[in-house]
Order: structure tokens, then sequence, then C-alpha cells
């Protein structure tokens, strides 16, 4: 298999592959699509920490218990 990288962006759900790697693709390709988050989007990590899951009867370990290889 042969990768090729290359940023573009997408226009009427179509992403154009630059000139330089058109004429090497002739037949089937694997296409991974990688998104960059916008600065301004939360991520669930933002919002856990902004409104953390509450559980009943939660306690946390102490650093004691959590290196505790019994």
């Amino acid at each position: 298999m042969y990768a090729v990288e290359f940023k573009a962006r997408v226009a009427d759900g179509m992403i154009p592959i630059p000139d330089s790697y058109r004429n090497q693709i002739n037949d089937m390709v694997r296409v991974i699509v990688l998104m960059e988050a916008p600065a301004t989007e939360e991520t669930y990590i933002d919002l856990l920490l902004a409104e953390p899951l509450r559980v009943p009867d939660f306690e946390p370990m102490h650093r004691d218990e959590t290196h505790d290889r019994s």
C-alpha cells in the first residue's frame, strides 16, 4: 500500500485531490479522515471539567491504594 498525506478543504462534501497526486490514483483508495477540531469547540474533557459526573457514594482512592499491588 502506498500512502500520501495532504490537507484540503471540504467543499460540498467533496475533498479535492491535489494535482500532484491525481495521476497516481486510478483505482480503489482507502480514505481516512482526520478532522481538526475548531479552537472554540469544547471537548468532552472540557465538559467533564465544567460539569463533573456525580456518582453516589463515590470515594476517591488514596495514593497508597492506587499503588497497592497485593
